[in-house]
């Protein structure tokens, strides 16, 4: 595991609070124009403005000073594919044939390990540079793949959530384990990974097409077993997925039940997508408090809908933001942020930037349970830190030269802004980005 020291961070500072009402909800957030976070032992010792804050500094103490940028908690993906990577930008095909076609292709290479540690090290590295300090992955159905990310991961004291993808029907012989043998591996990795270091688990069933009756249920009781790992899994993307889905459970009334009847919902349960909800199955995530992810790249690019924000929300359904690579077409939050605002204007929906920032930290961190710990700039949690240039680009500088307060320049961010804008990322209160101030 990385080496853990003092440090302190200066610059203009943001972080959450609760969850903004909409434009101008000043109270959702604190923002200190100058201030400093102390850095102890890789978490947040304290926090404030720096005239304060100096006198607490110890001596020696490395300042880091970021006097025009804006830093905010590290952002949290919470639905990602890390065997993906070479998958991202494959074109021309929906979901069922994309992953016929793609995935499960390039998926069966993970069985060698060193082609599994290589990704490994590049989706961590793309994390980084993207200012993503905390995702939950899928792996492949390959133990060893979700080894080499756990590995990886806790050298570098990045806190990922990840699980081993399930499967015992409907993909090549490569990627299918019996139930039994997919239900040990899982245990395994669970007892071994889970709690070690920052590293967290999610049962993983790809999706209820990919899994028998007897897997699924198997899976729900092995959540039962150890109830503080997490479950991610795909829901109603896809049309044709949703007609699979029927043809194979026949007696149940939709696809949510499904999951529901097998034990698979709950408040860990990471549901990607969730466009195609009925009333009954938007109840079913509501009293489940299940979280819906909507990942706007990846249903505009393989072309599955659009995601109904507003009607989830205002059903009380918990809702995260996410990348989904590859099927999503970025690594970066902002440019995931920037694609959700234009789906929920389609829908004559808005998604103001304080709701959109809020999402990508504290309120992501809460659908993976681990508010506290990430997600917000506060004593205790890990310092997982990023800094964000709104100058970056010309084309930002020239718009931010009429700018006039913050929410605009957060605007400016998740509509221009990309990997380019992220100056630094901390991990732990340690810069992961070499080359860059």
């Amino acid at each position: 595991m990385a080496e853990l020291s003092s440090r302190a961070i200066r610059g203009r500072l943001l972080s959450f609070l609760r969850a903004p009402q909409g434009v101008g909800d000043m109270q959702s957030y604190r923002h200190i124009e100058d201030g400093i976070v102390l850095v102890r032992g890789g978490r947040i010792d304290a926090v404030g403005p720096a005239e304060d804050m100096k006198q607490r500094l110890p001596p020696g103490v490395p300042v880091d000073h970021h006097a025009d940028a804006l830093i905010l908690p590290g952002f949290i993906d919470p639905h990602i594919h890390y065997p993906q990577t070479q998958v991202i930008a494959s074109y021309g095909a929906q979901l069922l044939e994309w992953l016929e076609k793609y995935t499960f292709v390039e998926e069966q290479k993970f069985a060698d390990a060193a082609h599994a540690a290589r990704n490994a090290e590049f989706f961590l590295d793309e994390l980084a540079r993207n200012g993503t300090t905390t995702a939950c992955a899928f792996c492949t159905a390959h133990p060893g793949s979700a080894e080499a990310l756990f590995a990886a991961a806790h050298e570098r004291n990045v806190g990922l959530v990840a699980g081993n993808a399930v499967m015992n029907r409907n993909a090549p012989a490569g990627l299918l384990a019996p139930a039994a043998t997919a239900i040990a591996d899982s245990r395994d990795l669970i007892r071994r990974w889970h709690g070690t270091g920052r590293q967290r688990y999610a049962v993983t069933p790809r999706f209820a097409i990919t899994s028998t009756e007897e897997q699924l249920e198997a899976l729900g009781v092995l959540l039962k077993e150890f109830p503080g790992v997490l479950m991610q899994t795909h829901l109603d993307e896809n049309i044709n997925e949703i007609a699979t889905i029927k043809r194979l459970f026949p007696d149940d009334p939709s696809y949510t039940a499904v999951y529901a009847r097998l034990g698979l919902l709950g408040p860990r349960s990471l549901m990607g997508h969730c466009i195609h909800l009925t009333d009954a199955e938007v109840a079913l995530l509501r009293d489940t408090q299940s979280v819906a992810v909507f990942c706007p790249t990846s249903n505009l690019f393989i072309g599955s809908g659009l995601f109904d924000y507003q009607r989830l929300k205002s059903a009380g359904v918990r809702i995260a933001l996410a990348t989904d690579v590859g099927g999503g077409t970025s690594y970066s939050m902002l440019r995931t942020a920037a694609e959700a605002y234009k789906v929920l204007q389609l829908q004559g929906q808005n998604f103001p930037a304080l709701v959109a920032f809020d999402l990508m930290t504290r309120g992501n961190a809460t659908a993976l349970g681990l508010e506290g710990e990430i997600g917000a700039i506060t004593p205790g949690a890990f310092a997982d830190l990023i800094v964000l240039d709104a100058r970056v680009t010309p084309a930002m500088a020239h718009r931010m030269d009429v700018a006039r307060d913050l929410e605009e320049e957060l605007f400016v961010l998740m509509t221009l802004g990309d990997d380019r804008a992220v100056r630094q990322t901390y991990i732990a209160g340690k810069p992961a980005l070499k080359g860059r101030s």
